[in-house]
C-alpha cells in the first residue's frame, strides 16, 4: 500500500484513539459523581455510565489504539529512515507513555465495574489533562520535526496547565467559603398584647 494511504489511516485512528481517551475519563468522572446521588438515582446513573464506558472502550478505544500502532509501525517499515531522526524517537517514547495511560484507564474501568471508586472527581479531572499533554507533545514533534520545538511546546503546556489548575483550586476554595449559612428565623405567631386576659 502507498505510504500516504497508510499515513492517512494512521492519523484517522490516532484521532479516534484520543477521542476515546478524552471521553472515557469524563465517563469515569460522571460515574464517580453519581455515587453521591440518592440511592434510586445512583443505581440508574451508575448502570448507564458503566454501559457507556464498556461500549466506548471496547468498540472504539482498544480498536483505535491497536490500529494506530499497526499503521504507525507500517509507516516505519515503509520508511525506515524515520528511525534515524531524534524527534521520531521522542515521539515513540511519548506513544509508549500514552499506552501506559491507556492501560491505567483500563484499570480504572475495571475498578469502577467492581464498584470501587478510589479517585475523586477532582483527581480524575487532573488525570484527564494528561491526555492533552500527550496530544500536544506528539503534534509538536510531528509537525515541527524538532526536539527543541517539542521541549518548548511541552513546557508551555505544563505552565498553562499549572496556571489552570491553580485557578480551579482557588475557585473551589472561594465557592466553599462563600456558601450561605442557614439562618433559622423564629417568628412569633402570638402577640402578647392580644393574649386573652383572665376575667
Amino acid at each position: 500500500m502507498e505510504y500516504n494511504y497508510v499515513k492517512a489511516l494512521h492519523i484517522i485512528f490516532v484521532v479516534s484513539w484520543f477521542s476515546a481517551l478524552f471521553y472515557i475519563v469524563r465517563l469515569f468522572i460522571y460515574a464517580r459523581e453519581a455515587q453521591d446521588k440518592v440511592p434510586e438515582a445512583r443505581s440508574v446513573l451508575t448502570a448507564q455510565f458503566l454501559l457507556m464506558q464498556r461500549r466506548l472502550w471496547y468498540f472504539i478505544g482498544w480498536p483505535a489504539m491497536i490500529l494506530s500502532l499497526v499503521f504507525g509501525l507500517w509507516m516505519l517499515v515503509l520508511n525506515p529512515a524515520l528511525l534515524a531522526l531524534p524527534w521520531m524517537w521522542l515521539k515513540l517514547i511519548a506513544v509508549g507513555l500514552l499506552m501506559l495511560y491507556h492501560l491505567e484507564c483500563q484499570r480504572i474501568l475495571a475498578q469502577q465495574k467492581q464498584g470501587v471508586y478510589k479517585l475523586s472527581s477532582f483527581k480524575l479531572r487532573l488525570f484527564n489533562e494528561l491526555a492533552t499533554v500527550f496530544l500536544v507533545s506528539i503534534v509538536f514533534l510531528v509537525v515541527l520535526k524538532s526536539t527543541s520545538g517539542f521541549i518548548w511546546g511541552t513546557l508551555g503546556l505544563f505552565v498553562f496547565a499549572a496556571v489552570l489548575m491553580a485557578a480551579v483550586v482557588l475557585i473551589r476554595k472561594r465557592s466553599k467559603s462563600e456558601e450561605p449559612t442557614k439562618n433559622t428565623v423564629v417568628s412569633s405567631t402570638t402577640n402578647p398584647s392580644q393574649e386573652e386576659k383572665p376575667k
